[in-house]
This record gives C-alpha cells, structure tokens and sequence, in this order.
C-alpha cells in the first residue's frame, strides 16, 4: 500500500471519529423556540409583526441578584451596565430586525403552565442619539409570555419594544414604557431538548 494511500485512509479514519464526536453535540443543541405575532395597542393598532425568542438557557437566582445589585447602584442605566456584561442566555429576533441576544430569561411555573420574562438592551436609532431625545433613556426591550400547558389557545404575552427595568416595592422587575405594549398572541411553543435550555 503506498504511502498517499495509507494517509488517505488515516485522514478518513480520524474524520469518522470527529463525526462521532460531532454529532451528539448538535443534539444538545436543540434550543426551546416561541414563535409569536405581536400585535399593536393603542396608536399602533392595527399593526402586527412577527416576533421570535431562542431559549438557550433559562438565567438563575445569581443573575438576578447581579440585576437588583446594579440596579441598587446605578438605577436603569446600572441594569444596562449589568446586562450587557452578562453571559446570552437566548435571542430575540422582531420581524424586520437582526435580533438581540438575551441577557436575562427567567422561567416561572404557573398552575397552568409557565411564565417567562425577558429582558435585552435596545439598539437606540441615530436620530434617538443625536437628538438627545428622552427616548434613549428606554434602552430595554423587555416581555413576558404565560404560556398554557393544557389549552395553547390560551397562551398570551406582551413586548415592551422601549423600556426602562424598575424594581417595584417587593424587589420584583418591572417595566417603565416609553412606548405602548404590543400584544402576543398565537403563540407556538417548539420545546427543545428536555432538560438541556
């Protein structure tokens, strides 16, 4: 057998173990997806887009000490700080955007389902920037979704496109709006791998 030969099948070899190696790991990859249609209120109504949330991983206790901490120290822009130095745990993606990642999901079982809320940092426009506008100040996109085990005609949620994260009276986060609240409905939850987001 020649030399070529021998490498060839060598080269192959090691690639079929790589495979191997490869292929358990793209299937711990399979992320809980929540398609959604967000629907306009107020002056937006009658509008609707298209709202995507990839669940990587829910955040934990720690991350939300970390939030009312900064919170505690730098008020919303402190939570700002926080998040953006914080790990992604999933990504929002609003029809028409590139999407954010996500710094903070928290999951909540309910007596029908659960409860998540998100929160990431906004991408503040130029002309937000330039004019100095009040509107900068509202540089969160935050949510919620309650979703229904037993009847997913039930799930509903809401999107804070433009936010400020407060900590009310009880120590909870809550969301200060400079725009209005966009419904969720028509929710479809794509679990993913149990145990793995």
């Amino acid at each position: 057998m020649r030399t070529s030969t021998k490498v060839a099948i060598g080269a192959l070899f090691v690639l079929a173990l790589l495979m191997i190696g490869i292929v358990p790991g793209i299937a711990r990859e399979k992320f809980e997806t929540i398609d959604a249609t967000a629907y306009g209120t107020s002056t937006q109504m009658g509008a609707n887009i298209g709202v995507t949330l990839i669940i990587y991983d829910y955040s934990t206790a720690d991350d939300r000490q970390i939030l009312v901490e900064a919170y505690k120290q730098g008020q919303n822009q402190g939570l700002v700080n926080a998040l953006s130095k914080m790990k992604s745990v999933g990504r929002i993606a609003v029809q028409g955007t590139t999407g954010n990642e996500l710094s903070y999901v928290k999951m909540t079982p309910t007596a029908t389902g659960r409860r998540i809320v998100f929160v990431t940092n906004r991408q503040i426009r130029f002309g937000e920037a330039w004019a100095d506008s009040q509107s900068k100040d509202f540089n969160l996109t935050a949510g919620e979704l309650l979703l229904d085990a037993h009847d997913k005609s039930k799930s509903t949620g809401t999107l804070f496109p433009a936010a400020q994260l407060v900590l009310n009276k009880e120590g909870e986060l809550q969301w200060e709006l400079n725009q209005n609240a966009w419904r969720l409905s028509g929710i479809i939850d794509w679990k993913g791998t149990p145990g793995e987001n």
